[in-house]
């Protein structure tokens, strides 16, 4: 090993050890509590839900539902946050259930998983109330908000959904979060 090589490698090594030993008696005092996981750093940006949360049991149906809207998603090319945010989206209106037309009960002629209007321009009756293309159609206004990647998700949902209840959706937010992690690479 020349020189000019060993005197590199000792310089390096002895940063190291000079590293160690000063930084050494710190982390030794440090809390382990507190100590974060390196994986956080990675983690998404997106807001954490917000307010008290709600909760169903999913029958078969709802479960495909998930699946449906999941498949959609990776489709059109977005993040899970758009899966998080259309599934949270879908059990505020219907509890992910796809809907017909409910006569009196029904809010005007609002069909399907997101209760997406045909008289409001969202598809045909047929269309709205076939999962992946009403997931498609909800995904396609969320993409025009600028920002939602990043917003909260109740706001994002809004923008989309222009509901009378619009804080309604963050209550769904964790559900939703959760099933997309058990869903997403099934």
């Amino acid at each position: 090993m020349n020189t000019i090589m060993r005197k590199s490698v000792l310089s390096v090594a002895g940063l190291a050890f000079a590293g160690g030993v000063f930084a050494g008696p710190i982390a030794a005092h440090a809390n382990p509590v507190d100590a974060k996981p390196v994986a956080a750093a990675v983690q998404s940006t997106a807001p954490k839900p917000q307010g008290e949360q709600s909760h169903i049991t999913l029958n078969g149906e709802q479960t495909a539902n998930v699946k449906a809207i999941i498949a959609a998603t990776k489709k059109a090319g977005l993040p899970e946050r758009a899966a998080v945010i259309s599934i949270a989206t879908s059990l505020q209106e219907s509890k992910l259930e796809n809907l017909g037309h409910l006569g009196d009960a029904n809010d005007h002629d609002s069909l399907g998983l997101f209760q997406q209007r045909p008289s409001s321009g969202w598809g045909t009756p047929e269309q709205i109330t076939d999962p992946a293309y009403s997931t498609t159609a909800f995904l396609k206004g969320l993409k025009q908000v600028d920002g939602w990647q990043d917003m909260p998700l109740t706001e994002a949902a809004q923008t989309v959904q222009v509901s009378a209840y619009p804080d309604a959706y963050a209550q769904w937010e964790q559900q939703a979060t959760d099933l997309v992690g058990q869903y997403w690479n099934s």
